[in-house]
C-alpha cells in the first residue's frame, strides 16, 4: 500500500514488511517515509484547510456518514485485515469494526453539534451593555499518531472529531500495523478533499519528530509509551497536545464480591487481544478471604480459553505483534517466579503466542506490576483489608481505569473516590470504554480526553466576540 498525500497515493524508494504475527507471511510493504514527505504532507493538510472551513457543518455531517455506510458493506474486509495485520482472533477484530463505525457516527452526529455560548461580561467591573459571545473554531492542522492494538478505532477517535470541527489531519499510523488505517482514509479520500486526510508511513524517529516540531502543525494526538509522550510534550512547543500513554489498571475484588461476576470481568479485562489494551486488566488486587476462591475460578475459566490461528472463528486468544513483544512478557512472568511468584496456569510462549497466565502471590515490588506488561497475564496480589486494597491500587505511576467489585456501596464510593484514575467502575473492569465517554488518565497515563464531544473540545480554539450596545 501507499501513502496518502493531497489525495494522491505516493509510493517510496524504500519499504517496510508488513507481516503477520501468527505465521510470520509477508502481507503487503508500505513506503518509508522520510522528512520531504512528512513536509509534503504538512503543506498538503494546511493547503486543504480552506477547502474544509467553507463547508458547511450539514455536509461535514453528511459526508462522514457516507464513510459509515462505506465501512459497514467493508465490514468483513476491514476484520480480516485487522486480524491478519495485528493478530488478534477475528471475532474481536469484527467488534473493532462494529466499534469503528459508532465512533464514525458519533462524529458525523457531533459535525453538527459545536456550540459556542453567550457569556454575561455584566457580571464583570464595567461590563454592562455588552453582549458577547463565544465560537468554536478549528486549530488547524492536526497530526495523529497511533498505536498497533487498536489502529482502526484509536485512528478514527483522532481523524473524525478532528474533521467534525473542520481540522486536516496528517496520520502517522503504527509501524506494525499501518494497512487497515491507509485503507480506512482510503474511503475517507473519496468523500474529503486531497489533503483534508493524510497519511505518512514508517518509523516514528524521523517522520514523527519531524511532525510534532514543525511550526506548521497545530495540534499533536499521540496514543503510545511514555517514553515517547514525555519527548512529544518536550518538544511539541506551543501546539495542543492530546496524549493517551497506557496504563497499569488495577481491579479490587473484596470480600463481599460476587465472584463469578468478577472472574468473569478479569476474563475479558486481562485476556482481551492478548493482553495488548491500555486499560487492560494489569494488577488484580484480593482481599484474603476469597482470594482461593477467586483464583481457583479464574484458573478454570481461564483454561477454556482457546489459543490458535487468530481467523478461526472459534479461537479466542490471537497472538501479540510479534515474537519480540511476547518475549518480553515471558521475561517479566519468569521474573516475578523467580521472585517468589506461582504460576497457576499458562506460563508458555510458541512465537508470538504467550498463553493466559494466571499468577498468584504476586507483590507489589515485582516488575511484572510495577511496569505495564502488555500481554495475557493475570497477575493476583493478595491484600488484608480494603485500605490495603486502595493503598495497592496507587501505587503505580500510571492512572488510567480502574474497576471495584463488591456488595457494598459504601466500599464501593471509597474507591471511587480514593483511586487515583481517570475512570473508576463499580462491579465492572477497568476494560471498559464507550465511544462517547471522556477517556483519559492522570499521572503518567497522559493529559487531555478522547471520547468524541471531549476530543472535538481538545481540537479546537476558543474565540469571544464582544459587541458594545451603549
Amino acid at each position: 500500500m501507499d501513502m496518502l498525500i493531497g489525495g494522491k497515493h505516493i509510493a517510496g524508494n524504500d519499504e517496510l514488511e508488513i507481516l503477520n504475527p501468527y505465521n510470520n507471511e509477508l502481507i503487503d510493504t508500505v513506503p518509508i517515509a522520510h522528512r520531504q514527505d512528512a513536509q509534503m504532507a504538512i503543506e498538503a493538510a494546511n493547503n486543504a484547510k480552506e477547502s474544509l472551513t467553507e463547508m458547511s457543518a450539514f455536509k461535514i455531517s453528511n459526508k462522514l456518514f457516507n464513510v459509515v455506510d462505506k465501512l459497514k458493506q467493508k465490514r468483513e474486509e476491514f476484520g480480516e485485515l485487522l486480524t491478519l495485520e495485528v493478530g488478534k482472533p477475528i471475532s474481536e477484530a469484527l467488534v473493532e469494526v462494529d466499534r469503528s463505525i459508532e465512533t464514525l457516527k458519533l462524529s458525523a452526529e457531533e459535525a453538527k453539534r459545536i456550540y459556542g455560548e453567550s457569556v454575561p461580561l455584566d457580571g464583570g467591573l464595567n461590563g454592562k451593555g455588552f453582549f458577547a459571545f463565544t465560537q468554536k473554531l478549528p486549530l488547524g492542522v492536526v497530526v495523529a499518531i497511533t498505536p498497533f492494538n487498536y489502529p482502526l478505532n484509536l485512528t478514527i477517535h483522532k481523524i473524525a472529531p478532528a474533521i467534525a470541527c473542520k481540522n486536516t489531519v496528517i496520520v502517522k499510523p503504527p509501524t506494525d500495523a499501518p494497512l487497515t488505517v491507509i485503507k480506512f482514509c482510503e474511503l475517507l479520500n473519496e468523500e474529503f478533499p486531497g489533503g483534508v486526510v493524510n497519511v505518512v508511513t514508517g518509523y516514528g524517529s524521523e517522520v514523527g519528530e519531524y511532525l510534532i516540531c514543525s511550526p506548521e502543525v497545530d495540534k499533536i494526538s499521540f496514543t503510545g509509551s511514555v517514553t515517547t509522550g514525555m519527548m512529544i510534550s518536550q518538544k511539541a512547543g506551543m501546539k495542543k497536545v492530546t496524549l493517551e500513554l497506557g496504563g497499569n489498571d488495577p481491579v479490587i475484588i473484596l470480600n463481599d464480591a460476587d465472584i463469578d461476576k468478577a472472574v468473569k470481568g478479569v476474563i475479558n479485562g486481562a485476556f482481551l487481544n492478548a493482553g495488548q489494551v491500555c486499560m487492560g486488566v494489569k494488577r488484580i488486587i484480593v482481599e484474603e478471604g476469597i482470594a482461593d476462591e477467586f483464583a481457583e475460578k479464574l484458573v478454570c475459566e481461564t483454561e477454556k480459553l482457546v489459543m490458535g490461528n487468530p481467523l478461526d472463528e472459534s479461537t479466542t486468544l490471537g497472538t501479540l505483534i510479534n515474537e519480540k513483544a511476547a518475549v518480553n512478557v515471558e521475561r517479566s512472568v519468569n521474573d516475578a517466579v523467580d521472585k517468589g511468584a506461582e504460576i497457576l496456569t499458562g506460563g508458555v510462549r510458541k512465537g508470538a503466542f504467550y498463553s493466559a497466565t494466571v499468577i498468584d502471590k504476586v507483590t507489589r515490588d515485582m516488575d511484572l506490576v510495577v511496569r505495564e506488561t502488555f500481554g495475557p497475564v493475570a497477575p493476583i496480589i493478595r491484600v488484608d483489608d480494603l485500605n490495603e486494597a486502595i493503598d495497592a491500587a496507587n501505587d503505580t505511576e500510571y492512572g488510567l481505569q480502574a474497576g471495584v467489585f463488591t456488595s457494598d456501596y459504601s466500599s464501593a464510593m471509597r474507591c471511587a473516590q480514593e483511586i487515583e484514575a481517570g475512570t473508576v467502575f463499580v462491579n465492572k473492569q477497568s476494560t471498559f470504554r464507550t465511544d462517547n465517554m471522556p477517556f483519559g488518565g492522570f499521572k503518567n497515563s497522559g493529559v487531555g480526553k478522547e471520547g468524541i464531544k471531549y476530543a472535538v473540545e481538545e481540537m479546537t480554539k476558543t474565540k469571544l466576540i464582544g459587541l458594545n450596545l451603549r
